[in-house]
């Protein structure tokens, strides 16, 4: 029998929830509700494209010529985005991870990464996909396993859905007030407010004939202290949440991939966080011993 191109696929529910995350990459590649779709998936033959539903680290987004200074070396990373010469989206997309629990409602995938070009130590990350009355809820640790400080950087990549027959249809809430300008290879150039730019989607605008491909910060939480991105399409809704660990959220909706509809990715950094630049304060760093977690979710109605 032939091994589908995420490897093997599990299966869980909750209620009126399910979810499919692959061996690959510990991948969301399904979330339902009542059969109704709550992001753009795909299928089970399927190779990943466009970053559906993968995890990004030890760093999302892109770092500029895959080179940044760290702990007095440079390191040079391979160039995963040759056209603009980036290091983009991390180390763990396309590899497979170790289920180490798996139940109806939940399932744990493990990975190491180990030391190799342009990533100087060893980090061991834990990623549990779990469902129950409030929808998904994706719990994120990462640990530093070795014995020198390491760079850290955590995102998701789910294209949300309603049910359109076009992102153009949507309306998109994202509560976040300062936007990442970026140069013509994606790199941040400054930050900027969103007031009067197509960027600034506080008040659930349609998309429309926006192209994004942008990264937020400075986002309004809730009591519970969550930020939340609601898109929404008659009385369908797809709402993603993340926690306090999650400062930044990039929204795309550009490119080949505009027929998905739009990706939300909660991101704990900006992008080329790890170079000095706008985004630097947001590198986290992991000293030997030391962990990062984070929660975020996805519910729709």
């Amino acid at each position: 029998m032939a091994i589908a191109p995420t490897g093997e696929q599990y299966t869980i529910t909750s209620g009126p929830y399910e979810a499919v995350v692959t061996e690959v990459g510990a991948t969301l590649r399904t979330l339902t509700r009542d059969g109704h779709d709550l992001i753009n998936g795909f299928g089970p033959t399927e190779m990943v494209k466009g970053g559906r539903g993968q995890n990004l680290l030890p760093w999302p987004n892109r770092i500029r010529d895959g080179r940044y200074p760290f702990n007095g070396a440079d390191q040079q990373l391979p160039l995963s985005e040759p056209a603009r010469h980036n290091a983009s989206h991390g180390l763990v997309r396309y590899a497979p991870w170790v289920v180490v629990e798996l139940t109806d409602e939940h399932v744990t995938s493990q990975i190491r990464i180990f030391n190799q070009p342009g990533w100087p130590g060893v980090l061991e990350a834990r990623i549990t996909h779990q469902l129950g009355p409030d929808g998904l809820e994706v719990i994120v640790s990462a640990t530093n396993r070795g014995s020198t400080p390491l760079p850290f950087g955590y995102a998701a990549h789910p294209y949300l859905t309603v049910g359109e027959q076009s992102v153009d249809e949507v309306s998109l809430t994202v509560p976040a007030r300062t936007y990442v300008e970026v140069d013509d290879r994606l790199l941040p150039a400054g930050l900027a407010p969103v007031d009067g730019t197509d960027n600034d989607l506080r008040d659930g605008a349609v998309i429309g004939s926006r192209n994004l491909d942008v990264a937020m910060t400075d986002v309004e939480r809730d009591d519970d202290g969550r930020w939340r991105v609601v898109m929404s399409l008659g009385d369908r809704r797809t709402e993603l949440w993340a926690d306090e660990s999650m400062r930044w959220v990039q929204i795309f909706t550009g490119g080949p991939y505009r027929n998905w509809s739009a990706a939300v990715e909660p991101m704990t950094c900006g992008p080329d966080a790890f170079n000095p630049g706008p985004t630097h304060d947001s590198m986290l760093v992991l000293q030997p011993g030391d962990s990062y977690r984070g929660r975020w979710g996805i519910n729709g109605s």
